[in-house]
């Protein structure tokens, strides 16, 4: 077995994809209340347009994306989002909870190669500062 170069061992893999969904955001009062997230995306994978990235969704964005994933490709098992929450919403628990299951989410479908080459929402919604749903006529 040959042995592994310095750069072979602590190089760049060739494909990396790191997602992290953080510093959540509370905005607006009353009724009008919602939480956005930071999606930040470093990856050299040809896919996704951007090396680095970061980007502001909110998670009626996310339940959109989800959908969207799921019509445009019936061969991939969109895995589910983290459930809705009527009680407490803006409680720091939920609202950790809720960043974990969406990063987790992310992970799973920008890490799935059928979604990379034949999603024509994905890398807009992680990288796209000004994405917008109504660009999609879904």
């Amino acid at each position: 077995m040959k042995e592994q170069t310095i750069d072979e061992m602590y190089g760049v893999p060739e494909n990396f994809l790191e997602i992290e969904v953080r510093n959540p955001q509370t905005h607006g009062f009353g009724r009008k209340m919602f939480t956005d997230y930071e999606i930040v995306c470093r990856t050299n994978i040809p896919a996704f347009k951007l090396k680095t990235s970061s980007v502001r969704r909110r998670y009626s964005d996310f339940e959109w994306f989800r959908d969207v994933l799921e019509r445009e490709s019936s061969r991939v098992n969109i895995p589910p989002l983290p459930g809705k929450v009527f009680t407490n919403r803006f409680s720091d628990e939920v609202i950790e909870a809720r960043r974990e299951g969406l990063e987790r989410f992310l992970q799973i479908v920008a890490g799935h190669p059928l979604l990379q080459t034949g999603s024509k929402v994905l890398s807009a919604f992680i990288q796209d500062p000004n994405f917008s749903r109504e660009n999609y006529n879904y």
